[in-house]
């Protein structure tokens, strides 16, 4: 049975704000000293739109930011200073992360990830209120603050998981306060948020603690997976997402943001898994499912960034697979993944959305308006193990002007599919030049041209959807006089 879905291109519209293009995940911050790490940021930015970037440990002592020499406190902020001019040079900016513990502060030895990132409550709740000041103000007087105050910063990572915070709760809320007020002591007008919780936690509890002690809450930031809890190497990730609803992120967005009391909600982690070796992150699966969440969630949050941008990703180790399940849009060679291509087509959509007429089990559909132009923009997705087929999908777009061209682009099992190319060729672990410059070509986007009918101001046409795929028909449209009831 075909599926029809249409749209009335002279609807009133709504706005598709893109906010998964606010911030997208890294690693930790001593990454981003890197040269390939830098590059692949730049590309994100440039090809995807991503304006902030946000990791762990800028605080941690492999940055230098504050240790302990010759039993005296030292503070650093070089290494910091140096990954911030490189986001500044390419219009990006930081949404920082103020974590780990600095050894020198930590009131204990715990530590996470192979890096090891203290995550014990400060010794000295006053001693961390100097490093923030320092730190922050040192940021106003480099860059200004005009600059400083469009950046963001939230008060650690993931305190509900006691792989993060050894912590209480009340803790956390105390370790808030002593941030928060630190912050606003160098400048009232700079952004700062939290509870940075995993699977939106603790937010109503956050709220009713800052109010009652009077303390600043800019905005509300917390995580989500459909695996949650914690992903690990090893999880039965098939089964976590066949028991996960469809729709739960999107769900999940608009709970948030109705318990935010007003302030803007920041989701700064999430991905289609928690698991850091997850198969799915490098198929066509992930393209499908992210950039239905992305659309769902959009009307619900400021920003929805997405972990992690790129492979080089250390937290258990360093990977040398090109296609080991990382999180990232691009892996180790900077090839990207189809959900890479998923998120290039969505940067492309403009900012008008149309309402839609029609539903289906596994198919969602959208049109979006951008100038001269519209987009109709599908995705065939079902967790695993829920039934999915190829559709023949019918689209209907009435009250149209006269179109001129129409291309679609496709992401599926044979099409922007790198790992695909990279398994026929025997899976090298070590691909040559030649062979990244193959997975390259394998993973891009090809516009073709697509067959249409138009009559009685009404464009007609087909696409077949094939399982866990994505498709963006665009169709430049001729124009009109603003009032066709005006003969010409």
């Amino acid at each position: 049975m075909n599926i029809a879905f249409s749209s009335r291109l002279s609807s009133a519209t709504t706005p598709l704000n893109h906010a998964w293009e606010h911030t997208v995940g890294s690693s930790r911050a001593v990454l981003a000293l890197r040269a390939d790490w830098q590059a692949q940021l730049q590309r994100c930015h440039d090809e995807l739109g991503f304006r902030h970037v946000r990791f762990h440990g800028v605080l941690g002592d492999d940055m230098g930011t504050l240790i302990s020499h010759q039993e005296k406190p030292l503070y650093s902020f070089f290494n910091a200073d140096h990954i911030w001019d490189f986001l500044l040079s390419i219009g990006m900016r930081p949404f920082v992360e103020l974590g780990f513990m600095p050894e020198m502060l930590a009131s204990g030895r715990e530590t996470v990830f192979h890096f090891r990132g203290n995550i014990t409550p400060p010794v000295d709740h006053d001693a961390w209120a100097t490093l923030i000041r320092k730190l922050v103000g040192h940021w106003v007087e480099r860059y200004g603050i005009d600059e400083v105050r469009q950046w963001f910063f939230e008060v650690w990572n993931e305190p509900n998981l006691p792989a993060f915070w050894t912590g209480t709760q009340d803790d956390y809320f105390r370790l808030y306060g002593h941030t928060a007020r630190a912050i606003k002591s160098v400048d009232s007008t700079l952004r700062v948020g939290g509870p940075a919780t995993a699977m939106t936690a603790w937010i109503d509890e956050f709220l009713d603690y800052c109010e009652r002690n009077r303390l600043p809450v800019d905005f509300i930031s917390t995580h989500i997976y459909p695996t949650d809890p914690l992903g690990f190497e090893g999880a039965d990730t098939e089964e976590q997402l066949a028991n996960s609803p469809r729709d739960l992120l999107r769900d999940r967005a608009r709970l948030v943001r109705e318990h935010a009391r007003a302030r803007p909600v920041y989701f700064t982690e999430w991905n289609i898994s928690s698991n850091p070796r997850d198969h799915y992150h490098d198929e066509p699966f992930a393209a499908a499912y992210a950039a239905k969440i992305v659309l769902e969630t959009d009307a619900f949050v400021a920003g929805y960034s997405y972990w992690t941008f790129s492979d080089i990703f250390e937290e258990n180790y360093f990977p040398s697979i090109p296609f080991h399940g990382g999180f990232g849009l691009l892996n180790l060679h900077g090839v990207p993944k189809p959900v890479y291509r998923a998120f290039q087509l969505l940067h492309g959509l403009g900012t008008e959305q149309l309402p839609v007429v029609g539903k289906h089990e596994t198919v969602d559909a959208w049109v979006v308006r951008k100038s001269a132009s519209v987009t109709v923009f599908l995705t065939n997705h079902a967790q695993p193990r829920h039934d999915i087929a190829t559709q023949l999908v019918e689209i209907h777009l009435t009250d149209a002007p006269p179109p001129v061209a129409a291309y679609i682009e496709r992401i599926d099992e044979d099409h922007a599919n790198p790992r695909r190319r990279w398994r026929e060729m025997g899976e090298p672990e070590y691909p040559s030049r030649s062979q990244v410059e193959q997975l390259e070509a394998a993973s891009r986007l090809v516009k073709e041209p697509l067959g249409f009918t138009y009559e009685n101001r009404t464009i007609r046409f087909g696409v077949d959807l094939p399982p866990h795929a994505v498709a963006a028909v665009t169709l430049e449209l001729a124009a009109e006089p603003s009032d066709r009831s005006v003969a010409a």
